[in-house]
């Protein structure tokens, strides 16, 4: 049975709002002194409101009761929306802040990555750096210079390797930084979002470089809202929701709650000028009727209705899916039908159908965001404004059995055999 190597018991991490001080003591005296007197702060920046009088000293919460175990070889997805706690807690891992409550141990050494650069020094060279974050990390000369060139042949910096990074591109930065981290032999890797500053060639090699680590028998933390490679890579995930874990198990059911929770539509904001605005949107199906599901192969209309609040000599009007990733899908306007949509009087309405015929997009939620502009801006914009399940029906495929998830879209085919 593997053993644990991470262990979080009943954190909390507690921040303190507002204004906690200016780093020195003489400069905190004279900041009461002013506010003792009513006058303006000395010591803020020129041009920066005082708010002296307004001091918030509330406190926040960034994680409470987290509770959890990682065992040794575990690839661990954490997903959650902007703010949930994720990088706060790997912090509280790297120790690079401590926890307000609670109890961490960790068996073995941590190698972490939680921003570009983390534990470089700008004045040293890449070479430089790369035995200080060894050292760091406390491996010996020895075990560096052994993965030295595997290191910088990674990295694909070799050329600015004497250089010092503070001449680095962020993405050559990120590029060294994750070799560094993943190369080196620490038991626990932990990578935050910091991949995507890389392009798309180093962000496959750096998936399959934890692929090869965690199979090593080595632990990956990794937070990412790229949910196509935290289902690619990882074994377990869990899902934060205002700094709490509110789901851990299979990779699937998490993703799964995860998309529902991040995509469910409420309140549409629309944005642009509203010289033309819509008015009212639904997906019926082709005798008419409000549909919010349909099957592999079925053809549907988008029905929108439009007012303007203006005289407009024409508007384009584009309709663009994206899946339950919130990945581009496709995209199709009035123009590629050649249909237009002009000489429009203000307070005139009018009713645009969009037929889709037979969908062929893979079995899954999809969502349909509205636009109508033309080539000066955006009248009105919906992202996401409609929501859309497709099942496999039998159109396109006859199998009973569930179709692969793998695929975007699904190709019409027929089979024939021939005797020779």
């Amino acid at each position: 049975m593997p053993k644990t190597v991470i262990e979080l018991e009943d954190i909390a991490k507690q921040y303190r709002l507002g204004v906690v001080g200016t780093g020195t003591l003489s400069h905190d005296l004279n900041r009461w002194w002013a506010r003792f007197r009513g006058k303006e702060d000395p010591t803020k920046k020129i041009s920066a409101s005082n708010e002296l009088s307004k001091v918030d000293t509330k406190f926040v919460w960034a994680l409470k009761d987290i509770n959890l175990e990682v065992s040794e070889g575990t690839v661990l997805g954490i997903v959650g929306k902007n703010g949930a706690g994720k990088s706060t807690m790997l912090k509280l891992l790297s120790r690079v802040t401590g926890p307000t409550t609670g109890e961490i141990r960790v068996r073995g050494r941590i190698a972490s990555l939680l921003e570009v650069g983390t534990g470089f020094h700008p004045e040293l060279t890449g070479r430089e750096n790369i035995f200080l974050n060894g050292a760091i990390l406390g491996m010996t000369r020895k075990e560096i210079d052994r993965k030295f060139d595997e290191i910088v042949e990674f990295s694909g910096v070799k050329k600015y390797i004497g250089t010092p990074v503070k001449r680095y591109s962020s993405g050559m930065y990120v590029r060294l930084a994750f070799a560094v981290a993943a190369h080196l032999e620490s038991e626990i890797l932990i990578v935050d979002e910091v991949l995507a500053v890389g392009d798309a060639e180093f962000q496959k090699r750096a998936i399959g470089k934890m692929k090869d680590v965690s199979t090593s028998g080595r632990t990956v933390l990794f937070v990412s809202h790229n949910l196509t490679a935290v289902e690619q890579l990882c074994n377990k995930a869990v899902l934060m929701q205002n700094g709490t874990i509110t789901m851990d198990g299979q990779v699937g059911d998490i993703l799964e709650a995860y998309r529902k929770s991040s995509l469910e539509i409420g309140e549409v904001k629309p944005y642009g000028t509203n010289q033309v605005e819509f008015i009212s949107y639904s997906i019926n199906d082709l005798n008419g009727n409000e549909i919010k599901e349909i099957k592999l192969g079925d053809s549907f209309k988008v029905l929108a209705n439009i007012k303007f609040n203006e005289d407009v000599e024409s508007t384009d009007l584009s309709l663009d899916v994206r899946n339950d990733s919130n990945e581009f899908i496709s995209h199709v306007t009035n123009m590629d039908d050649q249909f237009f949509i002009a000489e429009n009087k203000r307070g005139e309405q009018k009713t645009i159908e969009i037929t889709l015929k037979n969908f062929s997009l893979a079995p899954g939620i999809y969502y349909i965001s509205l636009w109508l502009g033309n080539m000066y801006g955006t009248f009105n914009y919906l992202e996401n404004c409609l929501r859309l399940s497709v099942k496999q029906g039998e159109a396109f495929i006859q199998r009973n059995y569930p179709f692969d998830k793998r695929s975007r879209a699904v190709l019409q085919s027929s089979w024939e055999q021939k005797s020779d």
